[in-house]
């Protein structure tokens, strides 16, 4: 009988190049399992554990930890070392330590320690805006999740929600003067300020213009996630 499902790992040569590992350490690492991230922009749990948060020291460690459900990522337990994990996730410790996971230093994802009051938040980008049957209004995430809601939100605004419920606590709109974070490129990681937004025209994509330090930068909007008005409204950095 033929081998059913996919690879469960990858050659550690042709991983994301924003991974935290020993590229000649051994020839293989896990795999992203395809889920509520691109595969490109994601670690899978095991590595988080073991490679980002360095809580474990073998993959088998990491393994052991999931299978007795001492991790929670968005406030579920998870027992998956291939889940994929990405932009905003909130991992959980059994201790009770939680990380969020963001850009930082040009890095597409890192972790940063959060207190506990913030691990049952999440801030989310509007990716998607569909009606549904009854004329109600679903809209998606970048992190995969979906929610029906009778709130008025324009794609690429972002949203705080609480955990694990996906619940909407309050909206931040993708606008002038909104407070933005970089999330790919060489300046990922970077915050500041909306100058300009620029609609799209048929050889370029619709545009933010966005100042932080002593320098304005312009970006695709896909590059960029509401993270306040006038200041963060979360731990992102």
């Amino acid at each position: 009988m033929g081998k059913k499902g996919g690879d469960t790992r990858v050659k550690r040569q042709l991983a994301p190049t924003f991974w935290d590992i020993k590229r000649k350490e051994s020839q293989f690492v896990l795999r992203v399992k395809p889920g509520p991230h691109p595969k490109d922009k994601a670690y899978p749990l095991g590595m988080v554990l073991r490679d980002v948060l360095k809580v474990t020291s073998t993959m088998h460690e990491s393994e052991r930890v999931l299978n007795e459900g001492k991790i929670k990522v968005d406030g579920v337990v998870r027992r998956d070392p291939n889940l994929a994990v990405g932009l905003m996730d909130v991992v959980e410790l059994a201790t009770g330590q939680a990380h969020r996971m963001v850009p930082k230093g040009s890095l597409l994802l890192s972790s940063i320690a959060i207190n506990d009051s913030e691990k049952s938040t999440k801030l989310v980008k509007v990716t998607s805006k569909t009606t549904i049957a009854g004329k109600k209004i679903q809209y998606g995430f970048h992190d995969g999740k979906t929610l029906i809601s009778d709130q008025k939100l324009k794609v690429g605004d972002s949203c705080i929600i609480e955990l694990p419920e996906v619940k909407i606590k309050d909206h931040i709109a993708f606008e002038k003067g909104s407070t933005a974070l970089i999330i790919t490129g060489e300046n990922a990681g970077g915050i500041g300020k909306i100058e300009d937004i620029r609609d799209g025209v048929f050889s370029l994509p619709k545009r933010a213009l966005v100042s932080f330090g002593d320098r304005s930068v312009e970006l695709p909007v896909e590059m960029v996630i509401v993270v306040g008005s006038d200041k963060p409204v979360i731990k992102v950095s």
